[in-house]
């Protein structure tokens, strides 16, 4: 009969368990600290290729390879012609006018291809505290960091070559978080629930 008893709490716990909503935040680890960035509903294909690549760690043997203070740092596939040849695939540009280059912001990066399609392999985030508007409508915003400010700015002040690339490899492991209503609380990214 205890048995019968602590299998139905169980069950019942696991039921409960699946009527409380998540919300998928991507999560970028560094040596100086993790970042944890929203990913908006409104860029879906943006969204979506990032889940993907961070499910399958495409990301976790890549770095910053480019750190610009005051303008992004950047990572994944290298920010040469011949890194973009190497994405896994080109994505749609998704321009949504409210969403834009804002201290904090997450996006793709891309090559000067005419269509202005993101770059599946290279992210960046603009350590500008003022934004950057002149990339606004010709770069997507997928993103936004909520945490991890101290990181971003660490890594955006590190001492780099001729080609922005920091001395010193700052390594990177990206990966998709789901995080209840009381964890993003604990977290700070409350500010995007709708």
């Amino acid at each position: 009969m205890k048995k019968a008893f602590f299998i139905l709490i169980l069950i019942f716990m696991s039921c409960k368990n699946f009527n409380v909503k998540t919300y998928e935040i991507g999560n970028i680890k560094t040596i100086y600290g993790d970042m944890y960035f929203w990913l908006y509903e409104e860029t879906p294909l943006h969204k979506a290729s990032f889940i993907e690549l961070s499910t399958n760690n495409y990301w976790n043997s890549l770095s910053f390879n480019r750190v610009i203070e005051n303008f992004v740092i950047q990572g994944g596939c290298l920010d040469v012609p011949e890194g973009f040849s190497n994405s896994p695939y080109l994505i749609e540009p998704e321009f949504i006018p409210e969403i834009k280059h804002q201290y904090g912001a997450v996006g793709m990066g891309r090559d000067n291809n005419p269509e202005k399609r993101s770059a599946g392999c290279q992210f960046y985030i603009v350590h500008d505290t003022l934004g950057i508007p002149r990339l606004d409508q010709n770069y997507t915003v997928f993103g936004q960091l909520f945490k991890g400010f101290e990181v971003l700015n660490k890594i955006a002040t590190l001492p780099t070559d001729s080609l922005d690339k920091p001395l010193n490899r700052v390594s990177i492991k990206v990966r998709t978080l789901l995080l209840t209503k009381k964890e993003l609380t604990q977290f700070g990214g409350l500010t995007f629930l709708k």
